[in-house]
């Protein structure tokens, strides 16, 4: 399994023992990124540590700060809004060069469903 892999399955066991999901953001809002297929992510991590990971290390994200959003408010409202602005999610991405998987919204609401039946 690769660390995109292992990094997507702990981003849902750990959004749901936390009920947090941790964006970054700056005075203009959350980032995005548009990978090479031409699909645009917002990136999202299952913890502060992981997001303030990526604020460390890697320069383009130095001026962001970690924001909490509730995994309610999540599934709720972030992910019928990014379904409708045709963003995907980018979860626990890692590493120097901000890899890992883009995750469709719907995608990510059936992981997140799954993994709460079996709890």
């Amino acid at each position: 399994m690769s660390i995109s892999a292992i990094n997507a399955n702990a981003f849902v066991s750990e959004v749901l023992n936390s009920a947090q999901v941790w964006g970054v953001r700056d005075r203009d809002g959350f980032p995005t990124s548009t990978n090479a297929s031409g699909e645009t992510a917002i990136p999202f991590w299952s913890s502060e540590k992981r997001a303030m990971s990526i604020i460390k290390t890697v320069p383009a994200y130095s001026d962001f700060k970690p924001q909490a959003i509730p995994l309610s408010t999540f599934i709720e409202r972030w992910i019928p809004g990014l379904k409708n602005d045709g963003l995907n999610c980018g979860v626990n991405w890692s590493g120097k060069s901000v890899t890992g998987y883009d995750l469709s919204p719907t995608d990510l609401m059936a992981r997140l469903t799954a993994a709460q039946g079996k709890s």
